[in-house]
């Protein structure tokens, strides 16, 4: 026993001599403590709402479109009532409700006075049409009402004005085949559908109708619609199947000829071959 109260006894020594040497703060000194801290919290709200750092300079990019101007104004106008020590991002989600087109905003500040505000746009891929009422929708589904209708987007014609924020179902099908259409072909669409016998379809608006059949694998099968366009074979005809994307075929009359992707025609067809090597079969065939 008397060994450990000798072992512990520097111990306690130490602990005195650190005691001493840091004494416990007083009540005085907290004070002042507190005081300071409450002080500096107040200087900061004071600053970070003051006109020494009130935005200035507002750069917006990103928006396009007829209601770019309208979106830039309101943007301003909001961005202006801030501070780059506090963005209120709420407040200009709010200047851009009225315009569906607008999906994100992304805000950064340069300290004092500039604030860069990047947008990015829900971009329309079709309209649609449904007693007389046209909405723009957006690559996801989602209607863009209220905002402008681009002349040279494909139609796609329902029997009821679709209700809430989304397309869904088929109609959902039809703006994806959409989305993924080359961007320099989508405004050469006229019109686009699902349910028919040869499930999703395309019509260009000079030239002839696109079969696609279901909605897997629609990069490859734009591809090659692209590349029966480009074939001289393929001029004059009234239809492209692409149902399998690697046995494009094309001719004339309103159905295939064959079984999607047989890549021959009846008496009378001639094949081609795609940029990709793969058959098109292109001639005189009977619809039906």
């Amino acid at each position: 026993m008397s060994s450990a109260r000798a072992r512990s006894a520097p111990m306690r020594l130490r602990r005195r001599r650190l005691l001493r040497r840091f004494p416990r703060p007083g009540i005085r000194t907290l004070g002042v403590v507190l005081a300071l801290l409450a002080l500096a919290a107040g200087g900061w709200v004071w600053l970070r709402n003051s006109s020494l750092v009130a935005v200035k300079r507002v750069t917006i990019v990103g928006v396009s479109g007829r209601d770019a101007q309208q979106i830039r104004a309101a943007l301003d106008s909001a961005a202006h009532n801030m501070t780059t020590l506090d963005v209120k991002m709420a407040a200009l989600r709010t200047a851009v409700a009225p315009y569906p087109v607008v999906k994100q905003l992304h805000v950064s500040t340069n300290f004092p006075h500039a604030m860069r505000i990047a947008v990015s746009e829900q971009v329309p891929v079709a309209v649609v049409s449904a007693g007389g009422v046209q909405v723009a929708v957006s690559s996801d589904g989602t209607l863009l009402r209220g905002g402008s209708i681009p002349g040279s987007l494909p139609a796609i014609a329902l029997s009821a004005s679709p209700g809430g924020s989304h397309v869904r179902g088929a109609t959902l099908q039809v703006v994806r085949l959409l989305a993924a259409a080359p961007y320099q072909l989508l405004p050469k669409l006229g019109q686009a559908s699902a349910g028919g016998p040869h499930g999703l379809e395309a019509q260009l608006r000079n030239g002839p109708k696109l079969y696609f059949g279901s909605d897997s694998d629609l990069a490859a099968k734009w591809a090659s619609v692209v590349a029966v366009l480009a074939d001289s074979g393929s001029a004059g005809a009234d239809y492209i199947d692409v149902t399998v994307a690697s046995r494009p075929a094309a001719g004339a009359g309103s159905d295939a000829a064959s079984s999607p992707g047989s890549g021959s025609a009846q008496d009378g067809s001639s094949g081609t071959s795609g940029s990709d090597g793969s058959a098109a079969a292109t001639g005189s065939t009977s619809g039906g």
